[in-house]
């Protein structure tokens, strides 16, 4: 027999389910990202002010210019203001920020050199070596100069690397997104973030020892 008493439950039952969210809470950048989908333009405001940077210098990187960097960035945020509704509250902004800026910076590239210059190496070894690259300004005579003229060689280094090798070097040491961050931003597997990474630093290791052979006197 239903009594009056377990009627009253079940309503105060489905009065609290209705009064539970339907979804956890938002925060950070996906609080803000939905708020900016809704038309909130000071969300949007305060996504590029903590962005700006990360994006710029990734534009800067991929397109070695100036001027065209800071248009691809501003035509980035453009991009990602006009696609909002499509991104995945779920998934970290900034890898899904960061593609967009990458897809119109190889655009651009596509459009000044036809066949850019790649190298597409799907391994996964094993990346057991240091995480940071080698310190090129370990103290020896005089530290300032040795510094600068290290840092200008390694930077030399770094632009001499095929572009998506440039790419896992800014990402990871200068931007310090994780492997899964990189390979979200990159759109390939994690597996082969550590690749190029790996071979890159390879890469770097060889060109700064070369250097270093030929100041020898």
């Amino acid at each position: 027999m239903v009594t009056a008493a377990a009627i009253a439950d079940v309503g105060l039952v489905l009065s609290w389910q209705e009064d539970r969210p339907l979804a956890p809470t938002l925060t950070g950048d996906a609080a803000l990202a939905r708020s900016a989908a809704r038309g909130d333009r000071t969300a949007f405001a305060r996504l590029v002010d903590l962005h700006k940077r990360t994006v710029l210098g990734l534009c800067a990187r991929l397109l070695r210019d100036p001027e065209e960097a800071r248009d691809a960035a501003q035509e980035a945020f453009v991009r990602a203001y006009a696609s909002l509704e499509r991104y995945d509250p779920e998934q970290a902004f900034a890898p899904w920020l960061l593609r967009i800026a990458r897809n119109h910076c190889l655009d651009v590239l596509r459009r000044r050199l036809p066949e850019a210059r790649t190298v597409a190496l799907d391994a996964d070894p094993d990346d057991s070596g240091p995480r940071d690259l080698a310190d090129p300004g370990a103290p020896r005579g005089d530290d300032v100069i040795e510094r600068r003229e290290t840092a200008a060689a390694l930077a030399r280094a770094v632009d001499a690397l095929p572009g998506n090798y440039r790419e896992v070097v800014h990402l990871f040491h200068v931007e310090h997104l994780s492997y899964k961050e990189i390979a979200e931003t990159l759109d390939v597997p994690i597996g082969t973030v550590m690749t190029w990474l790996h071979r890159a630093r390879g890469r770097l290791r060889a060109a700064l020892a070369g250097d270093a052979q030929e100041a020898t006197p």
